[in-house]
């Protein structure tokens, strides 16, 4: 253990030379880092200036580019009618009269009003005040809605 005590004691002034030496080196580095930006700093800000619009531009173009239409894909639950029996209930519930139920049913099959009027042997403005009936009755406001939800409460075939 003395050995390594004699070394120490023999080596200090060398160690704190050296270590005085680097804390010098890097001061001089430090300062020639900062007279150098210094010189040079209208230089390095109209750089940093340039690659801030360089940036802003790759993002307006991005942006401009970018599609403005989105494809939204909706799940609905579909139902499908089975060949099961007509739900008296909800169609009570409905209060449809006869020739109603009947348009609705041909309105299911996907015929037009002028159809609908030749089959039944009645007038397309009857038929159009049948329609209209039907979409205050089912609460729905399009053919597609009442078909939808006389399919729903099951009281068509």
């Amino acid at each position: 253990m003395s050995f390594f005590k004699d070394l120490f004691l023999k080596t200090r002034h060398f160690a704190l030379y050296g270590f005085l030496m680097a804390i010098l080196v890097f001061t001089l580095k430090w300062l020639q880092w900062k007279f150098l930006i210094m010189d040079n700093s209208i230089d390095i800000y109209v750089g940093l200036i340039a690659v801030f619009f360089l940036l802003l531009g790759v993002w307006v173009a991005k942006q401009l580019i970018k599609p403005s239409v989105e494809t939204v894909v909706i799940e609905k639950e579909v139902v499908v009618a089975s060949q099961s029996a007509i739900n008296e209930n909800e169609l009570q519930k409905l209060n449809l009269s006869t020739r109603e139920y009947e348009v609705l049913q041909l309105l299911t099959q996907g015929y037009s009003n002028a159809e609908i009027a030749e089959r039944l042997f009645l007038s397309l403005s009857t038929i159009k005040t049948h329609v209209s009936n039907l979409f205050v009755k089912m609460d729905v406001k399009s053919r597609t809605q009442a078909i939808e939800k006389a399919k729903r409460l099951n009281i068509i075939a």
